[in-house]
């Protein structure tokens, strides 16, 4: 017995693991890909007000030379640097992120605009020494860098208020749909799923938000199927709450 009940604990611990180091991933691709495009824009409006004479192939051009010179490369390695870095500094032990907060806490703590200050330094250099880049524009870029930054700060802060924003609609459409369930009206229930799915695509994975969608969504689709009737028996009940932590 006592040994059933030790390996039950084990596998347990196991399952946790592997489940903290899966949401943990599925938050570091979520924010790669957003934090990439949130600063390519801001590059992209810096290099716009700094080079105002250059046509729009111009810019593209000087673009495509940075990224081939590291620059996508150096963001992705420092948007990876600023997580790890600001998760110590904020004391997250889990490796996950449990809110939304707490990413922006850990964005402001990680030094990422200092360190996308050097990765754009760094392709300039490059792509000068290779001819790609002009030298005189690669003078009025570093001249003018603290511009391009503000842009990917204000960018930055703007994506995380976006995403904070949403975290606050999503939960408000969940209680909602939660209601409507007590009141067993199926068509207002319909109305908040949709919504609910809907803004969970934009929405960084957290753990407790995906189980709680993922619950109404298991849920509601199995009412469907049951023509509406609102009867769920505790086993019911019990394969949901597995299947929404699976």
């Amino acid at each position: 017995k006592v040994r059933r009940i030790t390996m039950n604990i084990e596998i347990e611990k196991d399952n946790k693991i592997k489940n903290d180091l899966n949401i943990q991933n599925k938050q570091n691709n979520f924010l790669n890909t957003s934090l990439w495009k949130t600063i390519d824009n801001g590059i992209d409006i810096g290099l716009r007000y700094l080079l105002p004479d250059f046509i729009e192939n111009q810019i593209i051009d000087l673009k495509n030379n940075l990224i081939n010179y590291g620059l996508k490369d150096g963001i992705t390695k420092s948007i990876n640097s600023a997580i790890d870095l600001g998760k110590s500094a904020i004391g997250i032990a889990t490796g996950k992120f449990e809110n939304v907060a707490q990413i922006e806490s850990a964005i402001k703590s990680g030094g990422l605009i200092d360190s996308v200050s050097m990765v754009i330094d760094s392709a300039l250099n490059k792509a000068v020494k290779k001819g790609k880049v002009d030298r005189n524009v690669a003078g009025l870029i570093k001249n003018g860098k603290n511009s391009i930054l503000n842009n990917v700060e204000k960018n930055i802060e703007s994506t995380l208020n976006k995403q904070i924003r949403t975290a606050q609609n999503l939960d408000n459409h969940i209680k909602n749909w939660q209601e409507f369930y007590e009141k067993k009206d199926f068509n207002s229930m319909e109305k908040e799923y949709k919504i609910i799915k809907n803004e969970l695509k934009d929405l960084v994975p957290i753990e407790n938000t995906i189980n709680n969608a993922r619950k109404i969504e298991i849920l509601h689709e199995l009412l469907k199927n049951k023509e509406n009737k609102f009867e769920i028996s505790e086993n019911e009940f019990d394969l949901i709450e597995k299947m929404s932590r699976e």
